[in-house]
């Protein structure tokens, strides 16, 4: 039997408990930022063509007008994500928004510079484009519709990201997901402060 320093035999641990971890990053486990009566998904998989992909539906509990202007409150943009996150500038267009974000992971070291523009959607929700910054690739959607009798939204998220770094793609993917849920669980507490 090989034996290994028992720094180097933690680290592997850490590698193998890690990729144990990311095969089940998809079971359909009720999630902790959902309510009970809520049939919310989370898909982050690994993008074949670099960085990590995203794909969740939640049902709010509130109009899409309501989960619309939560969304784009860009002031409070650093307010609704669980890591350190602040608006260095922030630039309104005719039909877009210029955004320079700098975001604290807890796995790199320093800011990295997320700018970005954003684009409402005509039937509801938001699009928001990389233009410059510490990202190889950044996209997010949210589409925006009423389920039912329009007092509550049926919310579709997708993100394709890649952070200009050293870490490699499934431990930013589980990282991505931890973000991810504590992002729509302060959604859902925002939204339902301004709901009736």
């Amino acid at each position: 039997m090989v034996r290994l320093p028992s720094t180097r035999r933690a680290m592997v641990l850490l590698v193998v408990a890690s990729l144990n971890a990311l095969g089940g990053l998809d079971q359909l486990l009720p999630p902790a930022w959902s309510a009970p009566d809520d049939p919310a998904k989370l898909e982050v998989r690994i993008d074949p063509a670099g960085g990590v992909r995203a794909v969740a539906t939640l049902r709010l509990q509130a109009p899409p007008g309501i989960v619309q202007t939560v969304l784009t409150d860009y002031a409070k943009w650093p307010e609704l994500f669980g890591v350190r996150m602040r608006l260095a500038h922030l630039e309104r267009r005719d039909d877009r928004v210029l955004t320079d974000l700098y975001i604290k992971h807890a796995l790199l070291p320093g800011e990295r510079r997320l700018l970005c523009e954003s684009r409402e959607l005509p039937d509801g929700g938001l699009v928001t484009t990389l233009v410059a910054g510490d990202f190889k690739r950044y996209h997010r959607t949210w589409k925006l519709s009423p389920d039912g009798s329009g007092a509550v939204t049926r919310a579709e998220f997708e993100l394709l990201v890649e952070v200009d770094t050293w870490a490699p793609d499934w431990l930013m993917a589980m990282e991505l997901r931890r973000n991810l849920e504590t992002h729509f669980r302060i959604l859902r507490e925002r939204v339902a402060e301004r709901s009736p």
